[in-house]
């Protein structure tokens, strides 16, 4: 985390003096965009950066499911679970994909290709269903769709 310090002062600038623990979540996707994933040493070292308590750090972490502790997969593949997408196949798509991945949401393959997560909302209701693939949106999405996607994915 330390070589991402220069950065995180740069946007330091952009805030009033002592607003620093609002940087906490831009500096946590960061580290998440260098490593892949939060690791222990990044929430001591952030705390340590942003003056504030270990626990602050966590309490951001548990609360937006973006923000990983674990390694994942090389493609993320989060199927929105509400209850628009729900109502279009949500299930039955998640149900496809883990028979074709041979995984659990929440699982990564043997290969570390694909990592199967559930999601909340994705906030792309009226294109139902939908499955983010790393940062990318699929919508209108059926099993075939789905089957052809994976099949463009290197």
């Amino acid at each position: 985390m330390k070589h991402l310090i220069p950065e995180f002062e740069r946007l330091k600038t952009r805030l009033p003096p002592d607003h620093d623990a609002t940087l906490m979540v831009p500096c946590l996707r960061r580290i998440q965009q260098d490593r892949g994933y939060i690791d222990n040493s990044d929430i001591d070292g952030l705390a340590a950066y942003l003056g504030v308590p270990r626990i602050q750090v966590e309490e951001v972490l548990s609360f937006y499911g973006m923000l990983r502790r674990e390694p994942i997969g090389r493609w993320h593949l989060q199927v929105c679970h509400n209850v628009s997408c729900s109502m279009r196949g949500a299930e039955r798509l998640l149900d496809h994909l883990k028979d074709r991945l041979g995984v659990q949401a929440g699982e990564t393959t043997a290969d570390g290709r694909f990592t199967l997560s559930t999601v909340e909302c994705l906030g792309s209701c009226g294109t139902a269903p939908v499955v983010m693939v790393n940062e990318a949106y699929h919508e209108n999405l059926s099993a075939a769709d789905l089957d052809a996607l994976l099949e463009r994915l290197d």
